[in-house]
C-alpha cells in the first residue's frame, strides 16, 4: 500500500453511494465489508532493505487512514488527501508548508481559533498576514502582491456571519499574481461545494464537524488538486509533526461519513425552514443564512453550492447581548454548547466565546441545525425567545 490516497478518477457512482459503501471497498484478505483498525506502529522491512508495503512508521502513515483519505479524494475529485489529528492542525499545516517572509491574505470574518494563531504564531514564525473583506472581489486584486502573495486563505460560508466568497473569481486573481487558494469548506461540506472544481489548490475539512457528525471524533483532513511541491511541504509537516489521528479515530470518522448525505440534507433542511421562520419574527434584527434571499451572498451561494445551503445560520435579536444570553440559557432542544455539525443542535452566543476584536456583533447566536424534528426546534427556540 502506498503512502498517497489518490482519487479514483473512475469510480462511476454518485456521492451518497460512494459515502454509504465506501467506494464499495471490502478487506481482501477477510472480506468484511467495514475496514479493519490497524494498531501497528511500525511495520517489516523487506530482505531488500525496502519496504514493500510502503508502510513504515504510523506517525507518518497508517493502513486505516486509506479509506478516509480516498472517499475524500472522491468526494472533492482532487489528487491526493491526507488526515490530520484536527481541523485546526490541517489548517495550520497549510500555512506551515510557507516560507518566512511569504504574504498571506486571509478573510477578516473566519474560524476565530485559526484567526488568532495566524495573529500570534504565524506572524512569529514571519508570515506576513493580511485579513481582508474576501467577499469584495476588487479588495482581494488591490490586496495581492504579484509572485510575493504566496497563499489567499478563504472560509466559505464564513463562520459565524456566514459570509460567501466567490471561489472561482478570487482563484482567478490568485493564479495571475503567483498565488494558490486554499478553502475551508467545514460547513459547506463536499456534499454542497466542491472548492477545487471551483479552482482551487486545496481544500480543508474540520472532520470533527459534519464529515464525522456525531461530536466525537476531533480529525482534520486536507485535499489538493495536485501532487506538487507545496503539497509535499505539508505532507512532511504531518509526517515530522506526528499530528495525526489515532487509528480508532479515523475508524470511527469513516463510520460517521458514511451517513454523511443523510445528515446533511436533514441538516440543510431544517436550518432553510427555521432561517425562513426567523425572519419573520418581531424579535429579530437579521437572520444571516446564505439560503434567504435576503442574504448578502445569496447569488453567488447559489452558483457555488447545490444542494443545500448548510446547516449553519445566525441570528441577531433587537434585544441585543442581554436578549442573546437569555435565549440561548432557556432553549432546552438546542444544547448550549460550542462546536458544529453533529446530529443535535447546537447554539451559542459567540461574542462571548471570540472575546476581544472578535468581528461578531454580541447580539448574535450561533446555530448548528442537527436532524431532529425542525418545529419542535423552531418551538424551541420560540419558547426561549418569549420566556
Amino acid at each position: 500500500m502506498s503512502g498517497n490516497s489518490k482519487s479514483d478518477q473512475n469510480y462511476p457512482y454518485s456521492a451518497a453511494t460512494a459515502l454509504a459503501q465506501s467506494l464499495g471497498n471490502i478487506d481482501e484478505k477477510t472480506q468484511a465489508v467495514v475496514p479493519p483498525v490497524h494498531v501497528a506502529t511500525t511495520y517489516i522491512r523487506g530482505a531488500d532493505n525496502t519496504y514493500p508495503t510502503g508502510l513504515v512508521y504510523s506517525r507518518d502513515n497508517n493502513p486505516t487512514y486509506k479509506p478516509v483519505e480516498a472517499l475524500l479524494c472522491q468526494l472533492e475529485q482532487g489528487q491526493d488527501a491526507i488526515v490530520f489529528s484536527s481541523g485546526m492542525a490541517a489548517a495550520t499545516a497549510v500555512f506551515q508548508g510557507l516560507r518566512p517572509g511569504d504574504h498571506v491574505l486571509a478573510p477578516k470574518v473566519m474560524y476565530w481559533a485559526l484567526r488568532n494563531w495566524l495573529l500570534n504564531f504565524a506572524t512569529d514564525w514571519g508570515l506576513q498576514i493580511e485579513f481582508i473583506d474576501m467577499t469584495d472581489i476588487a479588495a482581494v486584486q488591490q490586496h495581492l502582491q504579484p509572485q510575493r502573495t504566496k497563499l489567499v486563505w478563504l472560509e466559505t460560508p464564513g463562520n459565524p456571519l456566514w459570509c460567501i466568497s466567490d471561489i472561482a473569481a478570487i482563484a482567478e486573481c490568485a493564479h495571475a499574481a503567483g498565488a494558490q487558494v486554499a478553502v475551508d469548506s467545514t460547513c459547506a461540506t463536499p456534499l454542497l461545494s466542491q472548492p477545487l472544481r471551483l479552482g482551487a489548490d486545496i481544500v480543508m475539512h474540520s472532520a470533527t464537524k459534519y464529515l464525522n457528525g456525531h461530536s466525537d471524533v476531533i480529525a482534520g483532513a486536507l485535499i489538493a488538486a495536485r501532487d506538487d511541491a507545496y503539497w509535499q511541504r505539508i505532507r512532511q509537516v504531518r509526517a515530522q509533526g506526528g499530528a495525526v489521528p489515532s487509528p480508532h479515530d479515523a475508524s470511527q470518522l469513516l463510520r460517521g461519513m458514511r451517513t454523511m448525505h443523510l445528515r446533511v440534507r436533514e441538516s440543510c433542511t431544517n436550518a432553510q425552514y427555521i432561517a425562513e421562520q426567523l425572519e419573520r419574527h418581531d424579535a429579530v434584527a437579521e437572520v444571516l443564512y446564505p439560503g434567504l434571499p435576503s442574504f448578502a451572498g445569496h447569488e453567488i451561494a447559489k452558483q457555488q453550492m447545490q444542494g443545500g445551503f448548510g446547516g449553519m445560520l445566525s441570528v441577531r435579536l433587537k434585544g441585543g447581548a442581554e436578549a442573546a444570553i437569555h435565549v440561548a440559557a432557556h432553549t432546552k432542544l438546542w444544547k448550549r454548547a460550542t462546536s458544529l455539525g453533529g446530529v443535535e443542535s447546537l447554539i451559542e452566543h459567540r461574542a462571548s466565546v471570540e472575546g476581544p476584536g472578535t468581528p461578531c456583533p454580541d447580539d448574535l447566536l450561533r446555530m448548528s441545525c442537527g436532524i431532529e424534528d425542525r418545529e419542535e426546534l423552531l418551538n424551541d427556540f420560540l419558547q426561549a425567545l418569549s420566556n
